[in-house]
């Protein structure tokens, strides 16, 4: 090829200082470039699949935890270093270890002699196939419960791992194992991109030791037999197919899932919109036929259902790997900047990455993506992560921490413009028919360690889309206390027309979320109130007692939530007060449907949304169908 396809050109214009009107240009060029290659529609040529293809030698030097498995390689070999990495990660819940695994195009294990292994803490299993069907595991690639005390076996705290771009026939395991793979995961741990066959995909562990408590996940872009849902109290699966859910607990939520459970919260508490009305997936390293390393970025998608691959090559654009600047955590922000300026795109190997000043992504279409959960650590009170006002950007597969000295936000999308300034106002901060797209990305104040920040993510800009989001300050862990790790709100959304499919926002200290956009919408929200409050006199404001899981401005005059659940449980003063779990303006655009709140036994949420919906009994939720 002797010259870069149209999108690539727009997608390599000099980045553009921070708030300078002009960049409309930029953004005008984008839209045309996409318009003239069809890039939102058609399929990726460059993308063609790759079964049967085996590892370039010219493969990038991805740093050491990275692990390229090659069907080559003697099943032994294998199975000894998914094992080795497995015995390492599965407890190590506040380490610094980060793994990819990442299989190359082809088939492991066998029938007689099936692959089976189990996925920890901090490691990413991926296929390298273009489509999930190029990489074909016979056996199990599991999670197990983490067994705290011998009579104390959950899935509650099985965070930060993935798995995805690959196909999982279910074979071997014995006894209660044998039937399904099992993923029994919470908060933080995505399964996309993948195809099940052979067997259930099983959410909770049933076969090791109770209670086996599950409490939330997310499926995307995948395909599955039947689905045990078991004990997971809630769950997000979107734009998949199923072939089958068991049962529901408090919050079962499907947007364009083919096999979906009907309509019916809340009895059964299943939330099923048909679509999804905007959606972008996640962008994924793969290698082409000829062997050579490239990252697909998918194509965005209007009313969507089912996967993106089913019935073929996955719409979007395919950028090399020389197109990208590969970090490794000794590098520098300084480095990374600087190769950011001159229209690299960012792939951050697996790692903990010290951020003393702010990388800045000032280019329309800039796509970071992390390997191997890599994750930014901010020093010094950094905000270790900001896009300018600039359209189509991707972030995606990392996570971001505070450090102890408190940080005005851990990650800036866009810069804040004035309330109520019209879009026409903001010419070049984005693009409705190219969003910036945010996956599985993570957020942690303290856990590993003290951690501050007044913010986790502040979205400025307009036509974004949050997809599987998770924002946690740390109820357990290192530097864990209420004047320990300081944080007041886990997201906050200044931008219009910004759409949120998984938002997951647990125990700031005042309003978790806060909306001040026009025309947001939500697909599934998750939330645990604060458990460390010390009494009420700490915990209340303007009259108002404790703070809202989610709360929707007062000038805000169009919105939409599906499937919101808040949770309280404040074990420092079970006497404590929330006198709303949801609070929004009365107005007719701005509309709530499928809510809960759930008492745990400690502490009280007085309504479910505004001074609607009573108080409940301890493990049983309070709902409201429809509001107002």
């Amino acid at each position: 090829m002797t010259s870069a396809p149209p999108i690539e050109r727009a997608l390599s214009h000099r980045p553009v200082p921070w708030g300078r009107r002009t960049l409309a240009i930029a953004a005008t060029a984008l839209a045309l470039a996409l318009a003239t290659a069809g890039a939102l529609a058609a399929p990726a040529a460059a993308a063609p699949s790759s079964a049967g293809h085996g590892h370039s030698t010219s493969a990038p030097d991805l740093g050491p935890n990275v692990k390229l498995i090659t069907p080559d390689m003697p099943q032994a070999d294998i199975q000894a270093l998914v094992d080795g990495i497995a015995a390492q990660q599965v407890d190590d819940e506040m380490g610094r270890g980060r793994y990819a695994l990442l299989f190359a195009p082809g088939t492991y294990g066998s029938a007689e002699h099936p692959l089976v292994f189990q996925v920890g803490y901090y490691t990413e299993v991926a296929g390298l196939g273009a489509n999930p069907g190029d990489v074909v595991i016979n056996g199990h690639v599991d999670v197990y419960n983490r067994c705290l005390a011998a009579d104390n076996c959950i899935a509650l705290n099985n965070f930060w791992r993935s798995l995805s771009n690959l196909t999982i026939n279910v074979a071997g395991a014995e006894g209660c194992r044998a039937s399904g793979e099992f993923w029994a995961v919470s908060q933080a741990a995505p399964m996309r991109r993948v195809d099940i066959t052979g067997g259930n995909l099983t959410l909770m562990d049933y076969c090791t030791a109770g209670p086996q408590y599950a409490s939330g996940g997310f499926i995307a872009d995948s395909r599955t037999g039947f689905v045990v849902n078991g004990s997971q109290q809630q769950f997000l699966v979107r734009d998949s197919t199923i072939g089958g859910w068991s049962n529901a607990v408090w919050n079962q939520v499907f947007s364009g899932v083919d096999g979906a459970p009907a309509q019916s919260f809340p009895d059964p508490p299943y939330t099923t919109l048909p679509r999804t009305s905007v959606s972008r997936e996640r962008p994924f390293l793969y290698q082409d036929d000829a062997g050579s390393y490239r990252v697909l970025v998918p194509a965005p998608r209007r009313d969507s259902s089912g996967t993106t691959w089913a019935t073929g090559p996955t719409a979007g654009r395919s950028l090399p790997i020389s197109s990208f600047f590969v970090a490794r955590p000794s590098d520098s922000v300084t480095k990374i900047n600087a190769a950011l300026a001159r229209g690299k795109n960012l792939l951050l190997t697996p790692g903990v990455y010290s951020i003393d000043r702010t990388i800045q992504v000032r280019r329309p279409g800039t796509v970071v993506l992390g390997l191997g959960l890599a994750t930014l650590t901010a020093e010094r009170g950094a905000v270790p992560l900001a896009v300018a006002d600039v359209p189509g950007v991707d972030l995606a597969g990392f996570m971001v921490d505070a450090g102890p000295v408190p940080s005005p936000a851990l990650m800036r999308i866009g810069t804040r413009h004035a309330a109520g300034t019209p879009a026409r106002h903001r010419p070049g901060w984005s693009d409705p028919a190219y969003p910036t797209g945010v996956q599985d990305v993570f957020f942690r104040v303290g856990g590993p360690h003290v951690g501050k920040a007044d913010v986790a993510l502040e979205v400025n800009s307009d036509h974004v889309v949050l997809d599987d989001i998770w924002a946690w300050r740390a109820d357990h862990g290192q530097g864990v206390g209420w004047t320990l790790n300081t944080a007041d709100h886990g997201v906050i959304v200044n931008g219009d027309d910004v759409t949120a499919t998984g938002l997951f926002v647990e125990h700031f200290q005042k309003d978790n979320v806060i909306w001040n956009g026009e025309r947001g919408r939500t697909v599934f929200f998750q939330n645990e109130l604060p458990y460390d409050a010390p009494n009420q006199a700490a915990w209340q404001h303007d009259g108002v007692l404790g703070y809202a899981a989610y709360k929707v401005a007062d000038s805000v005059k169009d919105h939409e939530l599906w499937g919101g659940g808040s949770y309280v449980y404040t074990n420092v003063d079970p006497s404590l007060h929330a006198s709303h779990g949801f609070e929004v303006p009365v107005t007719p655009r701005v509309r709530l449907h499928d809510l809960l709140t759930v008492q745990l036994g400690a502490g009280t949420i007085d309504h479910v949304v505004n001074d609607v919906g009573a108080t409940g009994e301890v493990g049983v939720p309070s709902t409201v169908v429809s509001y107002p």
